[in-house]
């Protein structure tokens, strides 16, 4: 997982932990340990995504699992470059998109990672912010008072009325959102 990556975890309304992907599995376990009927929502705050993870066994176990340079003992080893985040995934292309990435000089994995980097450095800030913050906003909020009209002050880039019309919401809610929705509003 990249180390520039952050994830954050909700109890319901309250927010437990925001940080790299090792400091969230820790405080996430803690609290799962400490409350265990707790069903935690976790969030990839690059993305937006609702994240699973398996909490099953101690904090080494889960750690060994997601992020073995940071367990103790011994990282067991895996497909991909884990040290510099290399995961292996399946990528499905037609045949033309094969034999023009076999005639790239710097071969199919590099040309796309390429293609991939910059795809995201063209990318409007602003329009990803809102997607972002979309995703978030439909599970943390999507049942709160005046969620659609939220919604539309997002996507229209209305800092001002989606402030007042989420003023309402739970604090750590309210402020994750502002959070991620920051470039939405520039």
């Amino acid at each position: 997982m990249p180390s520039d990556r952050n994830y954050s975890a909700f109890d319901g309304p309250k927010l437990v932990v925001r940080g790299d992907l090792a400091t969230m599995i820790r405080v996430a376990k803690s609290h799962l340990d400490t409350h265990p009927q707790a069903q935690l929502l976790i969030f990839d705050d690059s993305t937006g995504s609702q994240v699973d993870y398996d909490f099953r066994g101690t904090v080494a176990d889960v750690l060994q699992r997601y992020v073995p340079e940071e367990a103790e003992g011994e990282p067991v080893k895996g497909p991909g470059r884990p040290k510099l985040g290399v995961v292996s995934r399946e990528v499905t292309l037609l045949p033309r998109h094969w034999e023009w990435l076999a005639e790239q000089p710097s071969g199919a994995s590099a040309t796309l990672r390429r293609l991939v980097d910059e795809a995201r450095k063209s990318e409007d800030p602003a329009l990803r912010s809102r997607r972002v913050t979309g995703r978030v906003m439909t599970v943390l909020a999507g049942n709160r008072p005046n969620f659609e009209e939220a919604y539309r002050a997002l996507d229209a880039g209305n800092g001002h009325r989606f402030e007042s019309l989420t003023e309402e919401w739970p604090e750590d809610v309210r402020g994750y959102l502002s959070a991620l929705a920051a470039d939405a509003f520039e």
